[in-house]
């Protein structure tokens, strides 16, 4: 009888562990195991051994310092022992709402509208997604760094946004270069410089900016921020319309600033092209005389009387010509 229930066991513990002991990572996905709840690490290295330093500040190098781990990749199938345990992550690129609040759904406007503050004190809706995966360089501060990363992650990128919008302002070479006007008055600079219009205008260097704030995201969390895609930008309704009159004054002052550079551009060109005319012009009458000069100095050098006869002649072949000759009275 105890021989049985021993038998039993050792089957039941043959079955539960070493037959159901192995296991296999999809090829999206990445396993970190653990050994009595102790991951396994390679040996002493810490994410400051890793080009993950950085992306990090002198300061957050000293609080963000996690265990460099043994990866398990794609394949198997595996081995486990029942003291051992696997925890697998999916490191397949995904999306999410950057209005999407995870400790409160009905926060902004249900996910929908994130709002942020400009520097003109306007309350503006953003809408937009954030693309992020796992980052497998960091697994230990991912799985084992923070309760819940992705909403570490969510939080950090929210305050980092509203930071840059309330604090954003186009460059000045961009916005004259979108205008079409390097050296434009002061007057159109300060009519560009509405925060909401400048921020539309430049929606890509804003994604671009909020990429390079939340890089450090993956030292800090073990979490890549693919891209940050801002998608739409909605002001207050009771602003739009004076945003909309605004801009098409300003469009209407940007059309005649280049129909007046147009038009000098052109007069300069014309005017380029007259004193090069004029210029061959003086050229060609100049031209016959220096050829003229230098001929009647090398008569000269030959001596005087070639240069006499020579002007003798020139003389007859204009008498040959003229049809009325005045010759002066000899008294």
């Amino acid at each position: 009888m105890f021989a049985g229930a021993l038998l039993g066991v050792a089957v039941w513990f043959a079955v539960r562990f070493l037959v159901f002991g192995f296991f296999t990572v999809d090829p999206n996905q990445r396993a970190v195991k653990t050994i009595l709840g102790r991951a396994e690490r390679l040996g002493a290295a810490t994410t400051l051994d890793t080009p993950l330093a950085d992306l990090m500040r002198a300061d957050e190098r000293e609080r963000y310092v996690y265990p460099q781990v043994r990866v398990i990749g794609p394949g198997g199938p595996y081995f486990r022992w029942p003291w051992e345990r696997v925890h697998k992550v999916s490191v397949a690129t995904g999306t999410i709402n950057m209005a999407r609040d995870l400790e409160d759904p009905t926060a902004n406007s249900h996910g929908t509208i994130l709002q942020a503050v400009t520097k003109d004190q306007l309350d503006t809706g953003l809408e937009g997604q954030i693309r992020y995966r796992i980052s497998d360089a960091n697994l230990y501060a991912y799985l084992f760094g923070v309760k819940n990363p992705i909403r570490h992650v969510m939080a950090y990128f929210v305050s980092v946004l509203r930071e840059r919008i309330a604090d954003f302002e186009a460059p000045r070479a961009a916005s004259a270069a979108a205008d079409g006007a390097a050296a434009a008055p002061e007057e159109m600079h300060t009519l560009a410089g509405i925060s909401i219009n400048d921020i539309r205008k430049h929606m890509r260097s804003l994604n671009e900016a909020m990429e390079h704030e939340c890089r450090s995201a993956e030292a800090r969390y073990g979490v890549v921020l693919d891209a940050s895609l801002i998608t739409a930008l909605s002001p207050p309704g009771d602003v739009e319309p004076a945003l909309a009159a605004i801009n098409t004054a300003h469009n209407q002052v940007s059309s005649d600033i280049s129909l007046a550079h147009a038009r000098a551009d052109q007069r300069i060109v014309e005017s380029r092209r007259a004193v090069e005319i004029e210029t061959l012009k003086a050229q060609a009458e100049v031209s016959p005389l220096l050829a003229l000069a230098e001929q009647l100095t090398t008569l000269k050098s030959d001596g005087a009387g070639v240069l006499h006869s020579y002007v003798r002649n020139v003389r007859l072949g204009l008498y040959a010509k003229a049809q009325h000759a005045i010759v002066p009275e000899r008294r």
